[in-house]
């Protein structure tokens, strides 16, 4: 487990942005895209947002993902499984880079067939407490051509990442520019943010 946490961090000191390929073992991808499928067909998840507070808006022409947001009370063995992995991250994060994360928030993102977001940072302009942004890929056998490619703005250059299953991305919220491009099969993941409260 340590290995793929320093993975991420190291990844993250080196060049702004982190990855581990197998941040979540096969069986715990397999059930938890299996919850988001279900979650998906019975019509529970919703057309995300913009903006937090009174900025809040919902608007097509910069994001078209659906996301169901996870609870830590959640009764779900896998939902559990994956919260105690994000706790041990939290934990080792805190311990060796003395980063003072507190909390997190995460959801389900599926984008489907023509879904995008834009360029964007994951700060929001009057709320500071998001620190590190982190997407985990819930797609097996994905192909280049079903697109969905994270695009990350490094200091160095462009950074595409594809959204393969198992994979981890790790980078700064208040730092790295990114954008999902354009979608063309359904796209599932989890995403989310490590926070100072």
């Amino acid at each position: 487990m340590q290995e793929h946490f320093e993975q991420l961090i190291s990844g993250f000191l080196e060049k702004q942005v982190g990855v581990s390929n197998e941040f979540l073992n096969g069986e715990l991808a397999a059930q938890l895209k299996n919850n988001l499928k279900i979650l998906y067909e019975s019509e529970a998840l919703h057309l995300a947002g913009v903006g937090n507070d009174h900025l809040y808006n919902k608007n097509k022409e910069i994001r078209r993902d659906k996301i169901f947001w996870l609870e830590k009370k959640s009764a779900n063995l896998y939902e559990q499984t994956f919260f105690k992995l994000i706790d041990a991250f939290v934990l080792y994060l805190n311990s060796t880079c003395f980063t003072s994360i507190h909390s997190y928030e995460f959801h389900y993102a599926l984008y489907e067939q023509g879904a995008f977001y834009k360029k964007h940072i994951d700060q929001f302009k009057s709320d500071d407490r998001r620190v590190f942004s982190m997407i985990m890929y819930l797609n097996e056998d994905w192909d280049e051509k079903d697109g969905g490619q994270l695009k990350l703005y490094c200091d160095t250059g462009i950074e595409i990442i594809s959204p393969t299953n198992q994979k981890c991305v790790f980078f700064k919220s208040n730092e790295l520019a990114h954008e999902v491009c354009k979608s063309n099969a359904p796209r599932m993941s989890i995403t989310g943010w490590l926070k100072t409260s």
